[in-house]
């Protein structure tokens, strides 16, 4: 579920799991599994990125709906753990958005270092509030990392999409460029910041980034616990079926 391609230092990650690179619970294990192995197997830098068009469409709303209750935890402390990777990931992770990247898609992105985004008609955004979910508290406060309090407010509550250009003016993303140079794009940052003296960028790096670490430093059962209760109740799960309808609609 996850190419790697090597551009030098700088390894990309690369979601393949058509036709929309969903966030299913194999895809977060697999990419657990490529940030981890990616120091000790020689990389410098991450890129992750996804398919022309289609960064990824978020949570695997589908497959989750069939799951049951320990299933359903499960996959959420799975999705937590894949967040704190990429949050203390100790390599600069750039996001090469590389198409729509609403609700999940959007979330892996906030918790990279730098977020490159295709320019076309395309979608990003946190609307988890649109289909019935509440914006678990981890991801709104990496959001307000990003894009600062009021426009986190702005954007959360009322789970508002976007088109890239006026995702960079908020401040969701930092970069849009054409399509066909979005890769290419993250990885010459990635190098630009290889060339800066190492123990230097890496110690203010982890500065910088101690904000989206400190979420994962408490004990956030409880948090979990909460999201999960909410998964279950009746507006979220009718919000969420209604969703999967409509998009077999369109298939």
């Amino acid at each position: 579920m996850i190419d790697v391609i090597d551009h030098g230092a700088v390894r990309e990650l690369r979601l393949n799991h058509p036709p929309a690179n969903a966030i299913s619970p194999e895809l977060m294990v697999a990419l657990i599994r490529a940030i981890e192995s990616a120091p000790q197997q020689g990389a410098r830098a991450l890129i992750l990125s996804g398919a022309p068009g289609m960064f990824s469409a978020g949570l695997d709303v589908p497959v989750l709906l069939k799951l049951d209750k320990p299933a359903i935890s499960a996959a959420w402390r799975e999705f937590y753990t894949l967040l704190c990777m990429l949050a203390s990931c100790p390599l600069p992770l750039a996001a090469a958005i590389t198409g729509h990247g609403p609700a999940g898609g959007t979330v892996l992105a906030l918790f990279c270092d730098y977020r490159v985004a295709a320019d076309g008609d395309f979608k990003l955004g946190l609307n988890e509030v649109q289909v019935g979910l509440m914006l678990p508290p981890a991801i709104y406060a990496a959001l307000q990392h990003v894009v600062g309090a009021r426009q986190a407010e702005r954007l959360a509550v009322a789970g508002l999409l976007m088109a890239p250009a006026e995702a960079m003016r908020v401040g969701l993303v930092d970069e849009v460029v054409a399509p066909d140079r979005v890769v290419e794009r993250a990885r010459e940052w990635c190098e630009q910041l290889l060339r800066l003296p190492p123990q230097a960028m890496a110690c203010t790096r982890a500065k910088a980034r101690s904000a989206l670490t400190c979420l994962f430093e408490r004990n956030f059962t409880h948090e979990l616990d909460d999201v999960c209760e909410r998964w279950w109740r009746d507006e979220t799960q009718a919000t969420l079926r209604g969703l999967v309808e409509r998009l077999k609609k369109k298939s």
